[in-house]
């Protein structure tokens, strides 16, 4: 069975994901881990549980979700994997890291790009790469169908949506993603975004005043 915990990283408290099952192989979803403590804090979960990282995901490549990239490159060997549309920001991110204070190094560059609706798997699970552009270009939500549940990064929050007046933000193209790609899950569908608390999808399409006119 699937377990999913949530470590709450930086300045932003970007929401970072360890899925694992009985098999101790795991998936790591946008590494935001910047401190020592931080870096410590995940490194503890993840020896303490017995986990092996087979996986090195992220949502989207905005500095806030990327922080720790290196780190788990360096501590586990595993190099990140996303769509190829967010390269631009990985190349930039020492930069861009730079303008929000964070002191970071050249991030290690994927060796692989992940395909729209690619089948990712790890233990016993398997995930489905959404492409869902809006918040930023090359934004992926991973879709877990059998234990239903979706990790959507910025894309949609409890009650909200992600910004879209940051660079290749684009509010109808991030509405069209929401309504196209995740509106269309089952209603029971746990929804995990990048920061906050989790909702449903059923949750959103109802009261979630971005996607109901309200």
């Amino acid at each position: 069975m699937i377990q999913i915990k949530v470590l709450v990283f930086n300045p932003f408290q970007v929401n970072t994901y360890i899925l694992y099952d009985e098999t101790g192989e795991c998936a790591i979803i946008d590494p935001a881990c910047y401190e020592t403590f931080e870096e410590e804090m995940l490194h503890e979960f993840i020896s303490s549980n017995k986990l092996k990282p087979v996986l090195h995901l992220y949502t989207h490549c905005h500095i806030d979700h990327v922080l720790g990239t290196n780190f788990i490159y360096e501590k586990y060997g595993i190099k990140p994997m996303t769509h190829i549309d967010s390269k631009v920001f990985i190349q930039n991110a020492k930069a861009h890291g730079t303008g929000f204070g964070f002191n970071i190094q050249e991030l290690v560059m994927p060796e692989k790009w992940i395909e729209d609706e690619e089948v990712l798997s790890f233990g016993k699970q398997k995930l489905k790469a959404i492409l869902t552009p809006g918040h930023a270009n090359g934004s992926l939500c991973y879709y877990d169908e059998k234990n239903e549940f979706v990790v959507c990064g910025d894309v949609l929050f409890h009650g909200g949506i992600g910004r879209t007046d940051l660079p290749t933000g684009d509010y109808e193209t991030l509405i069209n993603s929401i309504n196209t790609k995740l509106l269309t899950l089952p209603d029971n569908v746990v929804v995990f975004p990048g920061h906050g608390d989790k909702s449903t999808i059923g949750f959103e399409k109802s009261n979630n005043p971005f996607l109901t006119g309200m």
